[in-house]
């Protein structure tokens, strides 16, 4: 009975005694005599829903929309499940939820990562079908891991694959795999970025894709391909574009710490200054600054030529790194308003999100 009971929880975590007996197709009582008895493998939360005892929960804010801010205070409520020694992860999408772009694309990563891991990951749109359809749509099932578990089910027919190119407000999730990448991915971004924000942004909007691009591609240095995706958001008081490039790799500061004293000593002292910020601070430097490069002299251009561009906008720039991210915002002044929130929990990787608006440039 043990195994069954532990199966069932696995993929449909959260069931009355009564729901777990009908799938065994056992008596009640039995079912809830073992699931007493076994403290160690099963818990009981106060509406009598059973779950196992090595299970992390991480449940989203219902009835509003799920920014990458919320995002992060939710799973911080919980911890860090990169770094638990559960066994499975439950994401809730609740009811009346809706996923900002960036905030999907941290989902879609980090589940990956725990399966990658070996964890069990189970993603719950019981009470919302319409962020399932929504996510079927930007094509999210798409590049999810397989072994991720979808509830009520993953789609049977791709969205995106159907509707793809339909959408201009709107480019779907694409891979980004270092042994066959899809080179067509920047020119895609451009040119969904370009029929919102004007043909006079083409050429800087190329360059800062296409070097983020190549950096995914060359330097993550993960088995997880990364992926990217984009999306304009009109029906708002602030009509903006969302464009999310992510990997599962080492890392921004990760890559260049090894090589900061020797190669760029006056960003290093510059930096030890911030103390325990001092990763967050290199990374305003290489948006600031630029051409802080493990690769050969001229490169390490494409982040300091993201903000040049976001600085023709009120423009977003938001870094997420592995346990800290950096929030850049763009105002018409010299220099960018710099925050930054540390001791995140655990996403492996470089997730990057331009947030322009569109109606109100610098």
């Amino acid at each position: 009975m043990k195994d069954n009971i532990v199966k069932i929880l696995q993929e449909t975590p959260w069931l009355k005694g009564r729901e777990i007996a009908h799938r065994l197709n056992a008596d009640k009582k039995e079912v809830n005599a073992f699931l007493h008895s076994h403290s160690d493998l099963f818990v009981q939360d106060n509406e009598f829903f059973w779950s196992l005892a090595n299970q992390f929960r991480v449940e989203f804010a219902k009835n509003t929309w799920i920014t990458s801010a919320s995002f992060e205070h939710s799973l911080a409520r919980c911890g860090s499940p990169l770094d638990d020694d559960c066994s499975s992860v439950v994401f809730v999408l609740p009811e009346g939820c809706k996923v900002l772009l960036e905030a999907a694309a941290r989902l879609m990563a980090l589940c990956n990562q725990l399966a990658w891991k070996g964890k069990r990951v189970v993603l719950d749109f019981s009470d919302s079908g319409s962020t399932r359809s929504y996510f079927n749509r930007i094509g999210f099932f798409d590049h999810l891991a397989p072994a991720v578990t979808v509830i009520p089910a993953r789609p049977t027919v791709s969205g995106a694959e159907i509707f793809r190119g339909n959408a201009d407000t709107l480019m779907e999730f694409g891979a980004i795999d270092p042994i066959a990448p899809d080179e067509s991915i920047p020119v895609q971004l451009k040119h969904s970025f370009v029929n919102h924000a004007g043909e006079e942004y083409s050429q800087p909007a190329f360059t800062v894709l296409a070097e983020l691009f190549d950096n995914v591609r060359d330097h993550a240095e993960s088995p997880l391909p990364g992926f990217a995706a984009l999306q304009c958001y009109k029906a708002t008081k602030a009509p903006h574009i969302q464009t999310v490039i992510s990997d599962s790799g080492k890392g921004i500061v990760e890559t260049l710490r090894p090589i900061l004293q020797t190669r760029y000593p006056d960003v290093a002292n510059k930096i030890a200054e911030a103390g325990d910020a001092a990763d967050a601070h290199l990374v305003r430097e290489i948006f600031e600054r630029g051409q802080i490069t493990q690769c050969e002299p001229g490169r390490g251009l494409g982040l300091k030529a993201s903000g040049d561009v976001a600085a023709k906008f009120k423009a977003k720039i938001s870094i997420r790194q592995e346990t800290f991210e950096v929030i850049l915002q763009y105002t018409g002044a010299k220099r960018p308003k710099f925050t930054h929130s540390l001791n995140l929990p655990r996403i492996l990787g470089t997730h990057i999100c331009f947030d322009f608006l569109l109606d109100q440039r610098a």
